[in-house]
């Protein structure tokens, strides 16, 4: 299993940290941000496949900053 934590930029979140075993997300935790929505981010991508997830949320934006999803930008560069 890798641990992974990242303290993003130019999103609402402060810091974002996850496991990645065999592929699958494991223990996806947002710091800062919208507490309901990234719990709820979080328990939804919980087990399953990083890359599905990664292609599922590409393209998405914060708002209208052209910054991309935070878990999204780290994840594809994890996998």
């Amino acid at each position: 299993m890798m641990h992974y934590e990242w303290k993003p930029r130019g999103v609402c979140a402060s810091h974002l940290s996850f496991d990645i075993e065999d592929g699958t997300l494991r223990n996806v935790a947002f710091t800062g941000g919208c507490n309901g929505n990234l719990k709820a981010i979080g328990l939804l991508v919980e087990g399953r496949d990083a890359r599905s997830v990664a292609r599922t949320l590409r393209g998405n934006r914060c708002g209208v900053k052209p910054t991309r999803f935070a878990l999204v930008s780290w994840a594809r560069r994890c996998v």
